[in-house]
């Protein structure tokens, strides 16, 4: 007999989001699950699954039954011949960081954050930067599902081939994801390059850009020019680091908070911190090299509302420009620092931001300085609406404004997820409020 705990609360880690489980469960094997599936049917409730809880948005929440896989993290298997590993759901990235680097392999790409589960990363569509390589879900080689009948299916390009383009970008909402077999590479260090430059430069030289390294991104500074290029490239040359305590810590976080939570009484002071920040801690040449995971993982400072939607990559300086010249039009609209612009590779999966095209990601951000919200709803809508004019689709696990009738215009193969959903899951037994607007 499987016991759930009540009076569990959960929230999001950037706590935007939250939610009062009737039951939370944290199984160890799998007949466990088909007990909770099986008590959820004679009851009548949903079934939410979640991993790390580090999506901005309520895709996670459910007042029914939550189930938490943090238990079933397990290794499961490493070829070092094919260069594959497969999971469990359950474990975090950054475990498995440090499990493939004892192998001598890596994923060859991953996200800022590696505290987020193998399975909830394939859900929302976890992405990094390099228009050589895909989102991370473009890794994954097959998985095994746990379907709401109690089936398991495996699933890869060549047994259920539907199903599986389907489910490398699930939603929660196919089933529950059992296993995952990721391609890797080679184990590989990472030189890091940040340097200053202008919005202007970078959009007129962006295909330059994109060639001089392997894993390009940058940050841009609202209410300015001001830019910050990152380069990042395998390399052959030893550890070393440029950062410190006080520099990323004592200014990048607690000033930048305290500075802020300032702001929101007097919200003009948002121009002015963006620049003198840039000053401080961007305006000159930094570089760092290390293991490909730390390169890749950085510190999303503290909570914050974020949104992220790919456009095509050709849309690019129209866009940022559009952007630029809404906040420039709109004294009132303040912005935080940084627009981060990343890249990635287009895609067969179904509901994947980049299906069919290079695609460049637009991520903006207003952080809550102590908690506290700060007023961002009209710099959201003026975004969404230049994402929309220039056929962006946002990212699954950031919170947006668009339901079913945006989805099905933005992509293709939606009628062909939702109908391997309903076969799947008849009765919605994984819907919640967030995926409702998605599909109803």
């Amino acid at each position: 007999q499987v016991h759930g705990q009540g009076g569990v609360k959960f929230q999001n880690w950037a706590k935007t989001y939250g939610s009062s489980p009737e039951l939370y469960f944290q199984p160890t094997s799998v007949e466990e699950i088909r007990e909770i599936l099986d008590m959820a049917r004679k009851r009548d409730k949903r079934v939410k699954v979640v991993g790390g809880g580090h999506s901005p948005s309520d895709i996670a929440c459910t007042d029914d039954f939550m189930i938490q896989m943090g238990k079933m993290n397990r290794v499961l298997k490493v070829d070092k011949e094919k260069q594959q590993v497969t999971v469990e759901g359950g474990i975090f990235l950054s475990d498995l960081n440090v499990e493939l680097s004892k192998h001598g392999l890596a994923l060859a790409n991953l996200g800022a954050v590696s505290e987020v589960a193998a399975a909830g990363m394939i859900g929302t569509g976890t992405h990094n930067t390099g228009i050589k390589h895909g989102i991370l879900p473009t890794q994954v080689i097959a998985l095994t599902l746990l379907t709401a009948s109690g089936e398991i299916l495996e699933c890869s390009e060549s047994i259920n081939a539907d199903i599986f383009q389907a489910a490398r970008l699930h939603l929660g909402c196919l089933g529950i994801v059992l296993t995952v077999t990721f391609q890797c590479v080679p184990q590989f260090h990472l030189h890091e390059v940040a340097f200053p430059s202008t919005l202007t430069e970078v959009l007129d030289h962006l295909e330059d850009h994109l060639k001089r390294s392997q894993y390009f991104r940058f940050l841009w500074f609202p209410h300015s020019e001001n830019v910050s290029v990152i380069y990042q490239d395998p390399t052959n040359k030893p550890p070393s680091s440029s950062s410190s305590w006080l520099w990323d810590y004592a200014v990048g976080y607690y000033l930048l908070e305290f500075l802020l939570w300032i702001s929101t009484f007097v919200p003009s002071l948002v121009c002015w911190i963006n620049r003198f920040f840039f000053w401080l801690l961007f305006s000159s040449r930094v570089e760092n090299i290390a293991i490909s995971y730390k390169i890749f993982n950085y510190e999303c400072r503290f909570k914050q509302h974020v949104q992220d939607w790919a456009i095509p990559i050709e849309k690019t300086k129209e866009a940022l420009l559009e952007l630029k010249a809404a906040l420039e039009n709109n004294p009132k609209m303040v912005a935080h620092y940084p627009v981060e612009v990343r890249f990635a590779r287009g895609d067969e999966i179904w509901l994947s931001p980049c299906f069919q095209r290079d695609s460049c990601y637009v991520n903006i951000i207003m952080y809550r300085p102590y908690g506290k919200n700060v007023p961002h709803l009209n710099y959201w809508l003026t975004y969404e609406g230049i994402m929309k004019k220039h056929g962006g689709r946002p990212h699954w696990a950031k919170a947006h404004s668009c339901t079913r009738k945006d989805f099905e215009k933005m992509y293709p193969a939606f009628p062909k997820f939702c109908s391997v959903r309903e076969k799947l899951d008849p009765t919605g037994i994984f819907l919640n409020t967030y995926l409702e607007k998605v599909f109803y």
